[in-house]
């Protein structure tokens, strides 16, 4: 379960400016939670954070004084937080379960067209094989662990996951905000709870490649091949759109 602590003690009349690092930093991880993008998450004022802030704000309605943290607003993060949260606890023992799962993260990150849930699930189906199961990256190697130690330059940070989660940088910053080591222990992105997240926000925000979904699937059409750029260039993008084609016509 994810925690958010010290915001309980920000007082009132209270300014991101006035926050003590150790509040400014939960405040950063319950934005990044919820996919604004405040930067990294590091309990330093800066202009990213006060932008996310400040959308999250507007976003609920709040459009006097972006500085201002006040309890109106950090109700409605708690509640948000706590709904995501629970969420990505919950069980998911099998496909139809995670399936329903990535539905529902799609709709409370703000992916809730039905054209953008159907290519997160394609995406999700095709990185994981069909399983629907957090995968470690090259898993059908022979020696799986020493051919990813001799051959990738970003071990032990592989891709782990429903999408592969590379590079110390991103464990670090995804570490960051749900409160766990994932430096120190890669593995645990392979829990359903961190892989979900991963999967949803990354889409949202473009955390993969800088390409978010919404660029490719939106009001205006749905390109299915060429979401694929939000995650690896084009590769098997034919496969994939045909994949989200299917999950299309079943949502």
């Amino acid at each position: 379960m994810i925690s958010f602590k010290a915001l309980e003690a920000i007082p009132a009349g209270a300014t991101l400016q006035t926050l003590k690092k150790t509040a400014f930093r939960d405040l950063q991880r319950a934005l990044a939670f919820l996919t604004y993008t405040p930067g990294k998450i590091d309990g330093g004022y800066g202009p990213r954070t006060r932008a996310a802030w400040a959308e999250f704000k507007q976003a609920i309605g709040e459009h006097a004084d972006p500085e201002a943290v006040t309890a109106s607003a950090l109700g409605v993060l708690n509640t948000r937080t706590t709904a995501f949260d629970r969420l990505l606890g919950r069980a998911a023992p099998d496909k139809a379960a995670v399936r329903a799962s990535i539905v529902e993260a799609c709709r409370i990150v703000g992916l809730g067209r039905k054209e953008q849930i159907a290519y997160v699930l394609a995406t999700a189906d095709h990185e994981t094989n069909h399983t629907f199961k957090p995968v470690r990256e090259a898993y059908w190697v022979r020696n799986a662990e020493a051919w990813r130690k001799a051959n990738l330059r970003y071990w032990p940070y592989y891709g782990r996951g429903y999408v592969q989660l590379t590079w110390k940088d991103n464990y670090d910053h995804y570490g960051r905000i749900l409160g766990l080591d994932l430096v120190a222990n890669p593995d645990l992105a392979l829990d359903h709870y961190g892989s979900l997240f991963v999967l949803t926000q990354g889409f949202k925000t473009g955390a993969f490649t800088g390409h978010k979904l919404g660029e490719y699937v939106n009001a205006a059409g749905a390109d299915f091949k060429a979401a694929r750029y939000c995650i690896n260039g084009q590769d098997k993008a034919g496969e994939i759109a045909d994949l989200a084609r299917g999950y299309l016509r079943e949502l």
